[in-house]
């Protein structure tokens, strides 16, 4: 019997760390053949090929090269890309991950082609319809053959929309997989000391989504923030090259270089990103999966804000909504640099390292 062929498709710096997790396990299931697509959503060297390097990813199958456009474009140019290859090499599953266009246009084409569509991170919802992730879950999750869920509210979500339960898992996280596979690495590493920084006495921010930077209003008082913040605990800042360029746009970014406690940095490999993540003393991001490692690893997390997808954060993590609300975010400082803030933490329930393996042992049994 010919092996099952799993086009495992990537395209944005998220999807690498959670399709790593099923090629990390990829040797036990001997009838399965993974291939990884990669989309070229996300196109530059820092925010892609690094993490081959980082996370031990194989070459790419099929490298699309999409690079950057507006959502109809970039969408359309993944989708004729992903069909030209299914047309020379068609496999018996395209498996997506996440919310990112990469995700709705490949599982589009392969439905069409009467393809089974795997999702995995289905069910999240943020209710928020102006978010061009919201509309790509709830339209890949309507079409999946497969929905892999990361928590309970997934599972509440998807029975709402009448999916059916035969289709549903709960599975846990392969962002967590890879996150406890590589802890070892990234603690070794202690990136933060490249900043003079000490472990736990700093503060690590990133933010990227357009409700954010793209708003000139909201960006200004983020930045003051983001001051004020460095003037009660030094700040490193990743800036994502949307929220630079905004930044600038906007005659904000000197207003970040001249504080001396904050530390402007470029994109960061995954590992170097781990390292900061779990020794800093609170992490300030509109970041999704940002949200979900720091509650694995019990750091504080302020989400720059409204809704959340990933609820289970809040509800048994580290993580608070800030949706504007600047004296909640000043409380919030106050009460973690006190070690005050949240307590009582609780284990995740399935967030144990094992997602990727449940998710192919299924895919192979179906």
């Amino acid at each position: 019997m010919k092996n099952k062929i799993i086009d495992i498709v990537a395209g944005a710096r998220p999807n690498f760390m959670k399709v790593a997790a099923l090629f990390a396990v990829a040797e036990k299931f001997p009838s399965l053949s993974l291939r990884l697509v990669h989309t070229g959503q996300h196109y530059d060297e820092a925010m892609s090929d690094v993490f081959f390097r980082d996370l031990g990813l194989p070459e790419p199958s099929c490298h699309l090269g999409v690079g950057s456009d507006s959502h109809a474009v970039q969408t359309a140019e993944i989708m004729k890309g992903y069909e030209a290859w299914i047309n020379r090499s068609q496999p018996d599953i395209c498996l997506v991950v996440g919310d990112v266009n990469s995700t709705l246009a490949c599982s589009l084409v392969a439905a069409k082609f009467n393809i089974q569509v795997a999702h995995v991170e289905a069910g999240l919802r943020s209710f928020d319809r102006t978010m061009p992730e919201e509309i790509n879950r709830v339209i890949t999750d309507s079409i999946s053959d497969f929905m892999f869920v990361t928590e309970s509210s997934g599972l509440l979500n998807l029975a709402r929309e009448g999916r059916p339960s035969s289709t549903i898992h709960l599975v846990g996280h392969v962002m967590i997989d890879t996150l406890l596979r590589r802890l070892p690495e990234a603690k070794a590493r202690a990136f933060y000391s490249t900043f003079a920084f000490k472990a736990g006495k700093y503060a690590f921010v990133t933010l990227h989504r357009p409700s954010n930077v793209d708003n000139h209003k909201v960006l200004t008082e983020i930045v003051a923030q983001i001051v004020w913040l460095s003037n009660i605990i030094p700040v490193v800042f990743a800036l994502h090259p949307r929220t630079k360029k905004q930044l600038q746009r906007a005659g904000l970014y000197s207003d970040l270089q001249s504080p001396p406690a904050i530390q402007l940095t470029e994109p960061l490999s995954y590992i170097n990103a781990l390292s900061l993540t779990m020794n800093a003393k609170v992490v300030v991001t509109d970041s999704g999966g940002l949200q979900e490692e720091t509650s694995a690893l019990g750091v504080p997390c302020l989400t720059l804000r409204d809704t959340t997808e990933r609820p289970v954060t809040i509800t048994e993590g580290t993580n608070t909504l800030i949706s504007g609300d600047w004296e909640l975010f000043r409380r919030s400082i106050s009460q973690i640099k006190e070690n005050r803030y949240l307590q009582n933490i609780s284990a995740i329930p399935l967030w144990d390292g094992k997602a990727g393996e449940r998710i192919l042992r299924i895919l192979e049994a179906g």
